[in-house]
């Protein structure tokens, strides 16, 4: 399980907090059916994109990037201490799994400058904050957290409504500890890091690109969360806010990559999680390397 990866001059480390069965594939996909679910469970169970039980397994994982300037974290993970009753495995969570991974890849939370987020679902955000005498602190103490103003905007509306748990204990403590900065799609940081706007999953759920001059790395957030996805681009999840919409952003997306050298770093795919999106029939795959 390839951990590290150098391309241009960067190199990307996975920071995995959990690998493991989320939801039945029929459930997650409505528009998957039994039939191409039987055509695609080898190749599936083979990738480890499928259990036995026809449940997709899903990577939960961050990304830290170091350019030549820059330590840039992307996706803060699940986070531990947070009340998240619909989901056993992330509720009240209290191990080390996460920051022990990355000690591992050789990181301190002081070593982080930017932290940046493609969205603001919990499993993109828990880490953000962690729980300090009772209240929420900024993890990553020296960090700037980058969010993009579209899909800010989209939450804080929504909070105003009803509490939304994530927002208000992984987003609004960076955002009361004056360690935000909400950015326009044309945001750059140095010379390295573009924002590529990807909505659908989410109103302004973006990627990241990075590198000098060219996309060398691509951060797709939750653009897709499972390999069947690039073979059938028009497959959204239940989860995204705009089904129709993300099919034809995920599509857009993986024509721009294919046949190019850009390494895909997605959020959710089971291990290695990164590949170079390739060509397959009316569809892709993300070819690992």
């Amino acid at each position: 399980m390839s951990l590290k990866f150098s391309v241009g001059d960067l190199t990307i480390h996975r920071v995995v907090e959990q690998e493991t069965s989320f939801v039945p594939a029929l459930d997650m996909l409505p528009g998957l059916t039994a039939e191409v679910l039987a055509e695609n469970r080898a190749w599936m169970r083979k990738a480890g994109a499928l259990d036995d039980q026809d449940v997709l397994l899903l990577c939960f994982q961050s990304y830290v990037v170091k350019t030549p300037h820059h330590t840039i974290l992307i996706d803060s993970c699940i986070g531990n201490d947070k009340p998240r009753p619909q989901r056993p495995k992330w509720n009240m969570k209290t191990d080390d799994t996460y920051l022990r991974a990355l000690g591992a890849a050789g990181f301190a939370v002081g070593d982080i400058d930017f932290v940046m987020c493609t969205h603001l679902h919990v499993d993109h955000v828990g880490w953000n904050t962690r729980l300090e005498n009772g209240r929420w602190v900024p993890t990553f103490p020296k960090a700037r957290y980058v969010f993009a103003r579209q899909e800010f905007d989209f939450w804080s509306e929504q909070n105003a409504k009803a509490e939304v748990p994530p927002f208000a204990d992984s987003v609004l403590p960076v955002v009361e500890a004056k360690r935000h900065e909400i950015v326009g799609n044309d945001h750059q940081i140095g010379d390295h890091v573009r924002i590529l706007p990807t909505p659908g999953h989410t109103p302004g759920h973006v990627a990241f690109t990075m590198g000098r001059g060219k996309d060398d790395a691509v951060f797709s957030g939750d653009l897709m969360h499972s390999p069947i996805q690039t073979l059938y681009p028009e497959m959204s999840v239940k989860f995204d806010v705009d089904q129709a919409q993300a099919a034809v952003t995920r599509r857009d997306f993986l024509e721009r990559y294919c046949d190019t050298d850009t390494l895909c770093c997605t959020a959710h795919f089971p291990s290695p999680s990164v590949g170079k999106i390739r060509r397959k029939g009316s569809g892709f795959v993300c070819a690992a390397v």
